[in-house]
This record gives structure tokens, sequence and C-alpha cells, in this order.
């Protein structure tokens, strides 16, 4: 503004609010025909701002009921990230962090003993989803995330990433039951078969009533559900004051301050692609 001439009037402390929440501003100005020294004049102020998706704040949730710590790694400015980790409960954000940066920080987290599990669906989150102990990649993302991932969810919900999380250490759960399981069988069985105090037929059957107790053992995860809300399902609906006439989810949301039209969406507004780090 001060480059262009323009003087921003009343918008002054609006636009100082806005960017004190953590969106980024521009201007609309206007210059008058045949007077191109003349000063501009400012016809609306413009604030965008990075939503998180539908399911973000769930996942956070989801991950805390889990024990699992929760950090944001974006590229964003230092006022946007903070804001959107804000809205979603965060404790840890790093702002400004270039794609090379985001692993550094996940090697860092790892040489503090952290298990670090990364969670991305951009170009720019393959080094850190190759470098993290789990990398896990969104459907809807870049083939070169879903590549360096070792996970891939079906769909782009973040609620999924605890819901993932939960069956796998309960299938961990199940593999270690059943080997101890198994284990035990044949350490008690083995001893009294060879002292002979068990006849073929009755060794036979022990062996197997092993393997049905750990097929069944086994079986029992197809009564797993994902904890918390069912993921997929519907996402509560937003206060009227954070959604947008037009916007994405995920993406940049447009609001329009000018004469007439205070903290009014901007309905047709460009968006694209973003919070994806979320």
């Amino acid at each position: 503004m001060a480059e262009a001439g323009a003087d921003p009037g009343p918008l002054a402390a609006l636009a100082e609010a806005e960017a004190g929440q953590g969106r980024s501003l521009a201007w609309l100005l206007e210059t008058a025909p045949g007077s191109p020294a003349a000063a501009p004049r400012v016809l609306a102020l413009l604030a965008f701002e990075d939503a998180a998706k539908p399911g973000a704040a769930a996942a956070v949730a989801g991950l805390r009921r889990l024990g699992v710590k929760a950090a944001m790694l974006s590229g964003d400015g230092r006022a946007a990230a903070g804001a959107l980790a804000a809205r979603l409960g965060l404790d840890t954000v790093a702002a400004e962090v270039l794609p090379d940066g985001k692993a550094a920080q996940v090697a860092a987290w790892q040489q503090a003993g952290e298990r670090v599990a990364m969670v991305g669906d951009g170009v720019n989150d393959a080094p850190a989803l190759a470098a993290a102990d789990l990398g896990i990649a969104m459907g809807t993302g870049t083939d070169v995330a879903i590549r360096a991932a070792g996970i891939t969810l079906l769909r782009g919900d973040p609620a999924l990433v605890p819901a993932a999380l939960d069956v796998t250490r309960r299938t961990l759960g199940k593999i270690r039951q059943n080997l101890a399981w198994a284990f035990g069988y044949n350490l008690l069985g083995l001893p009294l078969a060879a002292a002979g105090l068990l006849s073929p037929p009755v060794a036979g059957a022990a062996m197997a009533l092993s393997s049905v107790s750990v097929l069944a053992n086994a079986l029992l995860l197809a009564r797993w559900r994902p904890p918390g809300p069912v993921a997929g399902a519907p996402a509560a609906p937003t206060p009227e004051s954070d959604r947008p006439d037009a916007a994405m989810a995920g993406a940049p949301q447009a609001r329009r301050h000018g004469a007439g039209r205070q903290d009014a969406p901007m309905a047709g507004a460009p968006v694209a692609e973003a919070g994806r780090d979320a």
C-alpha cells in the first residue's frame, strides 16, 4: 500500500485485525483514468485464510485419545499457521518450513527418541514422508507422496489417520497374542508328548485346537470399529460465521471488506487447493 501510495482509510484497522488472526491480505485499488500519477483509490480489502479439512479437528482429538502427540509442519507464514493450529488445538507448529526442512524436523524428532508418523499428500511432503518411521499419504494426494508413504488412506479424510493407527495397534496385539498362544501350546505339549504322557490322538487334537484358537482370536478383529465418530461420516455443521458461501474444504477462503459488506463472504472467489499440512 505504501508503494502504491494508496490510503487504506477506515480499512486500516480492519486490515490489522485480519492480519492478527493469521489471514493473508490483498487490496483492490482503482487508478483514476488519465491520471496515472494520482493516488489510487481503495475499493476493497480481501482477507484469505486456509480452512482446515472437515475431519482435521476430529483427527487431532482421535490422536490424543490414542496418546499420540500431534504437530503441524507448514510452509505458510507463522501467523496463518499459528491461527490454524489454534483452531485445531495443536500445541506444536512449525511454520515457514521448506520441503527439506520438514524432513529435517522429522529427523530431529527421531534423534530426540520420538517415533514419528508423517501425514501428507503433496509433493513437498514426500521427503518427510520417506524420512518418517511411518509415512501416511492421502489417496487423493500426489503420486510422489503416495509412493513415498508406507500407508495410503483410501480417502482424503484426516479422521482416518487415528483409525488406521488404532487398527494397526490392535492387529499387532493379536499377532503377539497368537504367537504367545502357539508357543505356549508347544512348550507345554512337546515335553508331555516326549515323555509319553500324550497319546497321538490327544496330541493331534491339541494341535488342532491350537490352530482353531489362533484363528478365532484373529477373527475378533472383524468386530473392530473406528474409535469416536465414524470415519467418513458427515461433518458437524460449522458456525455460519466460519462457513463461506463458496469455498472448498481445505482451500483458502476469501472474505471481502468494502463499502456495505463487512465480513461478508466473497461468493465466487477463486479457490486453490491448500491446507494439506493439518
